[in-house]
């Protein structure tokens, strides 16, 4: 239930949005060529997609691409009202107020990911930023175009700057370039990334269990013991094609910890890999 709405235009479009809800509630998103940034001012906020769902406390957000649809945010845990700040993304507008050339965060990233939400950790420099917007809403009257044109230029620069960076390029770059990849293009590109299976699956945009799902009918594998395979695999070629470091290769490899890329490797091959390399190249 809504209990008290209000919004800021810009251009004639929705821009900003502080909505006040009262559990039970239910916000829906709409199909459009718009990507939307969600501030949890109070309360917590159950974000639903597919399979899976995410808990957003106060003070955390969500980026989401609102081209896709069906998804959607519910209350959480508590028990009093919710308070969401959004700030919308019109291609369009952005379009208009970057006349010359788009900032980087809005370019096509070079890495295949069909991700379209992601969290965004408790910021302090986001956190002051929602805080301005409030002033706006209680002093309308000194809202005017270009003061809202500064606040989206601000809002896109502090996301550019934030530890889930790419995350926020890979989502609002899909406004300029919709660029759908196949789950094998996703895979493949990021196989030999550090990144977990859940990482994996965001970027496919599937939750983990469709993701599992959709790899074991394509790989005929789980996705844990197929990439480990691959990147062990890689690793024993690079050790005997390069003269690189161990520690060099396995990370390249994806390979976060060298204990573990040790053992993995004697447990397939049946020696480590200082001996591989020594053995094979005698």
């Amino acid at each position: 239930m809504v209990v008290d709405y209000q919004k800021i235009d810009l251009f004639g479009k929705s821009f900003i949005q502080k909505v006040v809800l009262k559990p039970p509630f239910q916000f829906a998103f709409p199909v459009a060529d718009q990507a939307c940034f969600l501030y949890m001012l109070k309360g917590e906020m159950h974000y639903q997609f597919d399979e899976d769902s995410v808990e957003i406390p106060t003070n955390h957000s969500l980026l989401l691409n609102c081209v896709h649809s069906g998804r959607q945010i519910q209350e959480s845990k508590s028990n009093g009202n919710g308070e969401v700040v959004i700030v919308t993304f019109h291609r369009e507008i952005l379009k208009k107020i970057y006349q010359k050339e788009l900032p980087f965060v809005l370019q096509q990233s070079n890495k295949a990911s069909n991700q379209s939400s992601g969290t965004m950790n408790n910021d302090f420099l986001i956190q002051k930023y929602v805080e301005g917007l409030l002033f706006y809403f209680e002093n309308p009257s000194l809202v005017h175009e270009e003061i809202l044109i500064l606040k989206l230029k601000e809002i896109i620069l502090l996301l550019s700057q934030t530890q889930d960076a790419y995350i926020v390029q890979v989502i609002l770059s899909q406004l300029f370039s919709p660029i759908t990849y196949t789950f094998r293009q996703v895979i493949e590109e990021n196989i030999f990334s550090q990144i977990s299976v859940g990482e994996l699956a965001q970027k496919t945009n599937l939750s983990v269990s469709s993701f599992k799902r959709e790899f074991k009918k394509l790989y005929n594998d789980s996705p844990a013991n197929y990439i480990k395979t691959e990147r062990l695999k890689r690793a024993a070629e690079l050790l005997l094609i390069s003269d690189n470091r161990i520690t060099d290769i396995a990370f390249d490899c994806g390979f976060n910890d060298l204990a573990n890329f040790t053992k993995s490797f004697h447990d397939k091959y049946g020696t480590t890999p200082s001996n591989y390399r020594t053995t094979i190249l005698r």
